[in-house]
């Protein structure tokens, strides 16, 4: 109301009841006060707490670092499942991010570069119904770091029942002899080949980097009849190592030396070919001039071949009848000689030489003879 409203007859707007300062009632500036007070009576601090605006500061507060307890890191080597309830939501990467705080949503992290291992020694029934003590080492890490939270309860405790039974089934489908020589990769190969089949089909979120048969043995009372029998098999191994660096070494030989004998057998051939081809050329040329003169023909080969036999004679023919006496000379020897460069070497005389013969003489009787 203002002051000057008509009718107002000046009243303050302050003292609804018209009084006046003087009037024996309280003065303006203490009843101002007065309700002042009383118009803020309800905001003011409460008993034993805060008020009103230090509870909403602090519950800002709160709610602030409930908003930023949702901010988290993953490290490079890690990989952080979201779950919001309880259930998968999504997979985060290493770096820094943030979810929805806790109660609505959780991370758990799966370190994915790690390699876990896990142990599995037992006595084992082969497919020869012998016992057998195999001790296998697992190397596995995690590959899906939502299948190792989310498909199973324990996929570490899953891994060595499903070890024991892979290496079971490989084992008992193998003899012995076999497990205890040369089998030992293979069993461990195909271990793993069927740990991993199945360790996919429960969704393990797993994968097997290794596995390696640490010791394979038989029982003890039959170690040393079978520690023999190994020995006797590594020396068979040897030997025939042995045996098979001997065959490398002789075949390669073997086989130049058949190619030479190959090689000389064909050049034998052509050269037998060849000669064989000239002779007969040559008889057809000696027949084409025999037909022109067949005396003169051959009286020229009697001669020819007279000549290469006798020319290569070592025998000396002498006419004794029309000679006289004959007077034996190793006349073979001394044409050998005369052959060779050397007529001293054939001075000796013969069986029948003449004490005080000359060399004259000698010569004289032998062209007489002839």
């Amino acid at each position: 109301m203002a002051w000057n409203e008509p009718g107002g007859g000046g009243r303050d707007p302050w003292n609804p009841g018209g009084k006046r300062p003087g009037d024996g009632g309280m003065p303006d500036v203490d009843q101002v006060l007065e309700r002042l007070k009383s118009r803020f009576k309800g905001k003011g601090p409460r008993p034993g707490g805060l008020s009103s605006g230090g509870a909403g500061l602090v519950a800002g507060a709160i709610v602030l670092l409930w908003v930023l307890s949702g901010i988290y890191t993953v490290d490079a080597q890690e990989r952080a499942v979201v779950l919001r309830l309880g259930a998968y939501l999504a997979t985060a990467e290493p770096g820094p991010h943030w979810r929805l705080p806790w109660p609505i949503e959780s991370v758990e992290k799966v370190n994915v570069t790690q390699v876990r291992q896990v142990t599995e020694r037992s006595d084992m029934l082969t497919q020869d119904e012998n016992i057998i003590d195999v001790e296998l080492k697992v190397q596995y890490r995690v590959s899906s770091a939502q299948q190792y939270l989310v498909s199973q309860a324990d996929p570490d405790s899953t891994l060595r029942q499903v070890t024991k039974s892979a290496v079971r089934e490989v084992v008992g489908r193998s003899k012995m002899d076999f497990i205890l020589t040369e089998g030992r990769q293979e069993i461990a190969e195909q271990t793993q080949q069927i740990l991993q089949e199945r360790l996919d089909a429960y969704a393990s979120g797993l994968v097997v980097t290794e596995v390696n048969l640490q010791n394979v043995q038989a029982p003890e009372p039959v170690q040393d009849a079978f520690a023999d029998a190994i020995k006797a098999r590594e020396d068979q191994e040897r030997l025939k190592n042995e045996a098979e660096a001997y065959a490398n070494d002789r075949l390669p030989k073997a086989g130049g030396t058949a190619a030479r004998e190959r090689a000389e057998a064909v050049a034998y051939r052509d050269r037998l070919i060849a000669q064989a081809t000239g002779e007969a050329d040559r008889f057809v040329k000696i027949l084409a001039e025999y037909r022109k003169a067949p005396r003169v023909t051959r009286d020229r080969l009697y001669l020819e071949t007279m000549s290469e036999v006798l020319g290569n004679a070592t025998k000396i023919v002498v006419d004794v009848e029309k000679n006289g006496p004959m007077i034996y000379l190793p006349l073979d020897q001394l044409n050998r000689a005369t052959r060779a460069g050397e007529p001293g070497d054939a001075a000796p005389s013969g069986p029948g030489t003449r004490p005080g013969a000359s060399s004259g003489d000698s010569r004289a009787r032998d062209r007489g003879g002839r």
